[in-house]
C-alpha cells in the first residue's frame, strides 16, 4: 500500500502503541482495522520482530475508547504481553492503513500454536455450494497452521511455507478487504492456488491426486489397511479403531506391543457413543489446541471398539479432528480410527514424505501426503480433566511454543536455554521476559531422537533470534541431554532432577515462598549418588533443601529394573529380608524369576553389584504393582504405575496402610515403607481383593503427604513428578491438603512428568538457589 504524507495538524492528539504478546497470526491487524475505522480514528499499523506498532490519531474520547476497546474486544487468540504506549505530537494522517512489516526491532512477539479448524471454515468444506468445498487446507484469521509453517518473525507469508504458493484472485481480494475473516490471514489459499493432496502406494508411486487421494485413503482404511497421513504438526498412523486385526497389525508393525492407541472420532457425538464425557471435556476436545484427551469408557457402549486400543485400561485417548483433512477423512468414513504417532517406536515424528517413505517403510499400507512444507515436527498434546481443570501430560501441538508463566518471575533475566531430561524431552528458553518450553522433543535414546532434539534447541534459538548465554542440564552427566548441553556452550549449570520439578511446580503457579515441594517421581540422581525420586523439599526464595525420602532399596540390574518391576519388588523384600527373600517365602517372586535367574540376583544384590540404591517412589509403585501379580514387565514406560491405578476401578474405601517417619536431627527424615509392604503381605496372603489392596496403597501414601507437610509446619505445598499423574493420587492428596489448612499448588498447562522439567531448571538458574 502506499504510505499517505502526514499533514501537520493540531486538532486532534496522536498514539504510538507497540503491542507485544500473541498479536501476530491472530486477526489482530485486521481487528485494529476496523476497530479504527469505526471510530474515524487515523493512523496505521504493522508487524515488527517486537510484536505490533501501531499509530493512531484523532480526538482525545475516541483515543481513550480505542484503547479500552482494544483490550475488551481483542481477538479470542490474542493475548497481550505488554503495550508500550507514547502520547505524540499529531501529524493529520488520512484513513487508516497496514503497512508492510518491518524487519527491525527485537524478537520478542510471540509466535501462536497452530489452532484448530474454526466452524466457519468447517461450514465451508462441507457446503457444496462453497468454493472451498472439501478442501483440506482450508483456514482463516480465526484457525489453521502457524506454528508449524513459521520460519522466522514477523509473521507474515513470505516468512511461512505458503509463499511457495502465490495466491489467486480470489485469494488475494479476500486477503485484502478488510470485512473479510481471511484479510491477512497469511495462510490463505484454495484448491486453485494452494497446496494439494496425493495418494502414494506403499512404494511411493502416485496413484491419485486432490479430491481422488483422499477416496483412496479412505478406501483403504475401509479395507483393514494402515495408512499413513501427513496433517499439521507430522504424520499419524491411522487404522479403523473397530478392526480388531487392522489394530493388531498396526502394533506388530509398530513395535508397539501394549501402550494405549489414541481414537479419532468424527465428531463429538459420535466420542460419547464410546465415552462418557464431562463439560469440561468436551470443551477441551472442541479447544482450538485440539488435544487428546483421557476418557473413561463406556460400559454400556453400543459401538464395537477393538479391545487391543487400551489393553486392560478403563481409560481411552480421544481425540476430534483438528485439521480439515482430518475433518473430510472423518466426515468420509464416518467411523472412529486409531489415530498414532507416524514414527517407529523412540524415534521422532515423520514430518517430510519422503523421509516418511522409507522411515514407515513397512509399516504403512499407503501414504495420504501433501505438498506444503512443515518447518517442525509437533506430536498431540494429552491431557486429562482432574479436580475441575487441566491436567496437560504431554505438551506439543496446540499449546506450543507459547510462554508458560507470566513475566514477572523472569524480567531481566539473561538468555538462558535448558536441556531437559533424556526421558519425555521438552527444552525451555528464557528470552525477552519470558520462558517458551518447546513441544514435546520424546525420548533421547536414539540417534534419530538427539538429531531432532538438537534441530529443536537451535529452532527455538533461532526463532526468537538469541543465543543462549548458559545453558542448564540435568545434574546426571550421562543424559544425552547433558552431554549436549556440555558441548554448546561454555557456562553451564547443573540442576539436580528433583529439585527441578518442584521448581517448575512453583513458577508455573506462581507459588510464594517458602513452600514445601513435593516430588514423586521415577529416577534422577542425587548429589550422594544414591537414585532419588521419593523427596520432600523446603524451597525458600534463596535455597532448596531436602527435609525428607524414602528409605533406600536396592535396583537389581539398574536401569533395567525399570523395564522390569519385579526387580524392584526383588530389591523391597531384599531390604527387608535379606537373602532370604529369594528362598520360597514369596510365591510371587517364584513365579517371576526362574531359579537360574535368582541366583545371579542374590549374588548381586549380597555384593552389591549393579544394584545401586533408590528412594524413587516410582520404583515403590512398581514394586508393589509386582508384588501383587498386577505387572511383571514394562512395555512402556510407567505401565506398573498405571497399571496399578486401574486396580482402583469400582473400589471405595478410606482404609490405609502406614508407613514409618523416622527423625535425624541433622538429616532428612527417612519415611520407611517396611511397615506397609508388611501389612499387604497380610493382606495378600489373606488374599483380600487386589483393588482393595491397591487402594489402601493409594491412601496411605495421601496420608503419608499430610502428614509430612504438617510435620514440617508448611503452609504451602507443590506437587510434582510423574507419580501425580495418577488421578486417584492427585484428588486424595490435593483435598487432603487443603482441609488441613495448606495451600497446595499442581499441575495444569505444563507436564508434572519430565516434560516440564526444564522450566524448573530455568527458574532455579534465574534465581540463583542454593541446592543444598
Amino acid at each position: 500500500m502506499n504510505v499517505p504524507t502526514p499533514e501537520p495538524c493540531t486538532a486532534h492528539a496522536r498514539l504510538r502503541l507497540l503491542v507485544a504478546g500473541t498479536v501476530q497470526g491472530v486477526g489482530f491487524r485486521p481487528f485494529v482495522y476496523r476497530l479504527a475505522t469505526e471510530l474515524q480514528l487515523t493512523g496505521w499499523i504493522n508487524n515488527s520482530p517486537a510484536g505490533v506498532l501501531l499509530e493512531v490519531e484523532g480526538p482525545e474520547a475516541g483515543l481513550q475508547l480505542f484503547l479500552k476497546r482494544l483490550e475488551a474486544e481483542r481477538p479470542p487468540y490474542c493475548h497481550f504481553k505488554q503495550i508500550e504506549q507514547d502520547r505524540l505530537p499529531p501529524l493529520g494522517y488520512h484513513g487508516f492503513e497496514i503497512r508492510a512489516s518491518s524487519r527491525l526491532g527485537e524478537r520478542s512477539t510471540w509466535v501462536l500454536p497452530d489452532l484448530a479448524t474454526c466452524p466457519d471454515c468447517l461450514r465451508e468444506i462441507l457446503d457444496p455450494a462453497n468454493r472451498r468445498f472439501g478442501y483440506p487446507f482450508t483456514n482463516c484469521t480465526h484457525c489453521g497452521p502457524r506454528f508449524s509453517l513459521i520460519e522466522t518473525l514477523p509473521y507474515d507469508r513470505a516468512n511461512t511455507t505458503m509463499r511457495a504458493f502465490p495466491m489467486c484472485a480470489e485469494c488475494q481480494a479476500e486477503y485484502e478487504h478488510p470485512g473479510n475473516r481471511r484479510f491477512h490471514a497469511q495462510p490463505n489459499a484454495c484448491p486453485r492456488c494452494g497446496p494439494q493432496l496425493a495418494w502414494w502406494n506403499a512404494g511411493g508411486q502416485v496413484i491419485a491426486s486432490a479430491e481422488n487421494a483422499l477416496a483412496q485413503a479412505c478406501a483403504a482404511l475401509r479395507a483393514g489397511q494402515i495408512v499413513a497421513i501427513k496433517g499439521v504438526g507430522g504424520f499419524h498412523l491411522m487404522c479403523d479403531a473397530r478392526n480388531p486385526a487392522a489394530v493388531r497389525q498396526l502394533r506388530q508393525r509398530k513395535q508397539r506391543e501394549e501402550k494405549p492407541f489414541a481414537v479419532m472420532f468424527p465428531d463429538l457425538a459420535a466420542a460419547r457413543q464410546s465415552c462418557e464425557i464431562s463439560s469440561l471435556e468436551a470443551a477441551a476436545l472442541a479447544s482450538a489446541a485440539g488435544p487428546i484427551v483421557l476418557l473413561r469408557k463406556r460400559t454400556d457402549s453400543a459401538v464395537s471398539l477393538a479391545a487391543g486400543l487400551a489393553p486392560g485400561n478403563a481409560n481411552l485417548g480421544v481425540m476430534l479432528p483438528s485439521n480439515p483433512l482430518h475433518h473430510l477423512l472423518l466426515a468420509g468414513l464416518g467411523f472412529p480410527v486409531v489415530a498414532t504417532s507416524g514414527n517407529l517406536k523412540d524415534e521422532p515424528i515423520c514430518i517430510d514424505e519422503r523421509e516418511a517413505l522409507t522411515r514407515l517403510q513397512g509399516v504403512a499400507d499407503g501414504f495420504l501426503v501433501h505438498d506444503r512444507p512443515m518447518v517442525r515436527a509437533q506430536d498431540d498434546s494429552i491431557l486429562q480433566i482432574v479436580l475441575g481443570r487441566e491436567l496437560l501430560l504431554r505438551r506439543a501441538r496446540g499449546y506450543a511454543p507459547l510462554p508458560v508463566t507470566g513475566t514477572a518471575q523472569f524480567v531481566g533475566a539473561p538468555v538462558i536455554l535448558a536441556a531437559g531430561a533424556d526421558l519425555k524431552n521438552a527444552v525451555a528458553l528464557a528470552a525477552h521476559g519470558a520462558v517458551f518450553l518447546s513441544q514435546h522433543v520424546g525420548d533421547l535414546a536414539l540417534e534419530l531422537s538427539q538429531q531432532a532434539y538438537q534441530q529443536v534447541i537451535a529452532d527455538l534459538q533461532k526463532l526468537y533470534g538469541v543465543t543462549a548465554e548458559t545453558v542448564v542440564t540435568d545434574a546426571h552427566p550421562d543424559y544425552q541431554s547433558s552431554v549436549y548441553g556440555r558441548q554448546i556452550s561454555a557456562r553451564q549449570r547443573t540442576v539436580q532432577h528433583h529439585v527441578a520439578h518442584v521448581l517448575a511446580c512453583v513458577a508455573e503457579n506462581h507459588t510464594p515462598l517458602p513452600a514445601l515441594g513435593l516430588a514423586w517421581d521415577g529416577t534422577g540422581l542425587g548429589p550422594d549418588g544414591v537414585i532419588w525420586g521419593g523427596e520432600f523439599f523446603q524451597i525458600t526464595p534463596t535455597a532448596v533443601r531436602r527435609t525428607a525420602h524414602l528409605r533406600p532399596f536396592r535396583l537389581p540390574g539398574g536401569e533395567a529394573a525399570i523395564r522390569e518391576p519385579r526387580r524392584s519388588a526383588l530389591g523391597v523384600m531384599f531390604e527387608i529380608y535379606g537373602g532370604a527373600a529369594l528362598d520360597g517365602s514369596l510365591p510371587v517372586l517364584l513365579e517371576a524369576f526362574p531359579a537360574k535367574e535368582r541366583a545371579v540376583l542374590r549374588s548381586m544384590l549380597q555384593r552389591g553389584l549393579n544394584s545401586p540404591h533408590t528412594t524413587s517412589m516410582g520404583r515403590l509403585f512398581d514394586a508393589v504393582a509386582a508384588l501383587l501379580g498386577i505387572c511383571q514387565f514394562n512395555h512402556f514406560e510407567g505401565q506398573a504405575a498405571m497399571a496399578l491405578e486401574q486396580a482402583l476401578e469400582g473400589v471405595h474405601t478410606d482404609a490405609a496402610y502406614h508407613f514409618s517417619v523416622i527423625e535425624h536431627e541433622d538429616l532428612p527424615r527417612l519415611i520407611d515403607w517396611q511397615p506397609m509392604i508388611l501389612e499387604m503381605l497380610i493382606d495378600q496372603a489373606a488374599r483380600l481383593e487386589v483393588g482393595l489392596i491397591a487402594a489402601k496403597f493409594h491412601n496411605a501414601l495421601a496420608e503419608l503427604a499430610i502428614r509430612l507437610a504438617l510435620a514440617t509446619g508448611a503452609e504451602r505445598v507443590v506437587l510434582s513428578g510423574g507419580c501425580f499423574q495418577n488421578q486417584y493420587l492427585l484428588e486424595r492428596v490435593v483435598p487432603g491438603l487443603r482441609k488441613a489448612g495448606l495451600a497446595v499448588a499442581w499441575h495444569h498447562q505444563v507436564p508434572p512428568n519430565d516434560g516440564g522439567l526444564a522450566l524448573g531448571q530455568i527458574y532455579a538458574a534465574v534465581h540463583q538457589l542454593d541446592l543444598k
